[in-house]
């Protein structure tokens, strides 16, 4: 295994800044303390959701409703309260044009999944905002449910354009906050339209998001453990900078780990590696070692010959590549110093795959540390959090999503939570 303490160096760690204060963003009121401060009943409120979900060839099958099950704790939480519930969500990238179907299009294909999900009716507007829209709105009763049309149909919409916040914000006095994915956006219907509310809350995924990822980062029980891995250094070098500060031990595995053997002098073949990146690379293993971090990186590496799911493969130590061959997963001996190192942490973050997990050949390693993690939820109760598309898609490709502690349903705002930084859909809430 090889280490970023000067290899074998086993001095006494140096004292190092934690950040054990409890989060503001876990101070905001959730959907829960809205009902307690509110009387629902018959009240309209604006729930911000995330209804991006994969469409089919045909343009109408929606392939994926996991984010369409995401949305039922909250809707039927408050349609319990009597409220009537407004959801509104982006869907695709339509950059401010009308599209009428697939991927960038209407809302349209969501609407009978979301009836069957929620056992009940749904009506589906043409349009998010403007006279037509209010109209509808003013002339619902209690325990409805109705659909707004794409936000992104508007162009304003990622620009937080006021004028599409405050058309939201004449369709209700209450806004929930319940879409995680797109809360590191500052857009209009996550932050402006708080700006038009009397109250705005966090929703039952949003809240446990913030419980999960930044209340375990922020206040973990140790030791403490990250694991990153993905195919690039240059989209993990913030948070890896900053998991340096709150971990004990960090794994990374994936395409970026050949950027480091570069860095460390290795011969890393036809490997994938970002050369303008090497030097940032031991910079991080030199501020890993003075912090007394231990950063671990895999000993041994799936070959193949060609980036390919049929390729020739082979089994090498980290220093033995060479040719045109290159890495596309961990190697069997990293999965044993990798478990032992698991098996010692209570808090587990993992964001990244081990390596071209996509083709099964080169899958083994992320699917075994997605059991890893599985087990050591399931055997030592440690708390394990899976964030990043990626990883996801793995954990359940695998099988195993139920398995672990928590799934993150946000890809960047998970990135940017372990990284510190303030998300603008959730500073924008309200206090409880």
């Amino acid at each position: 295994m090889l280490r970023f303490q000067s290899a074998i160096q086993k001095a006494t760690k140096p004292s190092r800044r934690f950040f054990h204060s409890t989060s503001p963003s876990l101070d905001k009121l959730n959907v829960e303390g809205l009902a307690k401060k509110v009387d629902l009943k018959g009240q309209n409120v604006l729930v911000r959701v995330d209804l991006n979900v994969p469409l089919g060839k045909d343009d109408v099958t929606v392939t994926d409703d996991t984010r369409l099950r995401a949305v039922v704790p909250t809707t039927k939480f408050l349609l319990d309260q009597g409220a009537n519930v407004i959801l509104c969500s982006h869907f695709g990238r339509p950059k401010g044009e009308i599209i009428e179907t697939g991927k960038n299009g209407r809302l349209n294909p969501v609407v009978k999944p979301l009836e069957e999900l929620l056992g009940a009716k749904v009506t589906k507007l043409s349009d998010c905002m403007g006279a037509d829209v209010e109209d509808a709105t003013s002339k619902l009763t209690e325990s409805e449910v109705m659909l707004l049309e794409n936000t992104r149909f508007y162009a304003g919409e990622t620009k937080n354009d006021d004028e599409l916040s405050e058309g939201l914000g004449k369709l209700a006095d209450y806004f929930v906050m319940d879409a995680f994915g797109t809360a590191h956006r500052a857009h209009s219907s996550t932050q402006g339209v708080t700006k038009h509310m009397e109250l705005s809350a966090a929703g039952y995924l949003l809240d446990k998001e913030l419980k999960y990822l930044q209340g375990a980062v922020d206040n973990p029980e140790k030791p403490m453990m990250a694991i990153v891995g993905g195919a690039k250094v240059s989209t993990k070098i913030p948070v890896i900078e900053s998991l340096l500060e709150k971990c004990d031990t960090i794994l990374i595995g994936g395409g970026m780990i050949f950027t480091f053997y570069k860095a460390l002098g290795y011969d890393i073949g036809a490997s994938l590696v970002e050369d303008d990146l090497v030097q940032t690379a031991a910079d991080l293993m030199k501020k890993a070692e003075e912090m007394g971090v231990k950063v671990l990186l895999p000993s041994d590496v799936v070959l193949a010959d060609k980036f390919d799911n049929d390729a020739n493969t082979a089994v090498a130590k980290v220093n033995e590549i060479s040719g045109d061959w290159m890495g596309l997963d961990i190697g069997p001996d990293t999965l044993d110093e990798f478990k032992s190192e698991i098996d010692e942490c209570k808090t587990i973050v993992w964001n990244g795959p081990m390596g071209v997990f996509e083709m099964s050949h080169f899958a083994d390693g992320t699917n075994a540390v997605a059991q890893m993690l599985a087990d050591a939820t399931e055997k030592r109760g440690a708390t394990t959090i899976v964030g990043g598309g990626d990883s996801v898609a793995a954990v359940n490709q695998a099988g195993l999503g139920s398995k672990v502690s928590h799934i993150s349903t946000g890809g960047g705002a998970s990135l940017e939570l372990l990284e510190g930084k303030t998300l603008p859909g959730v500073a924008a809430l309200s206090e409880a």
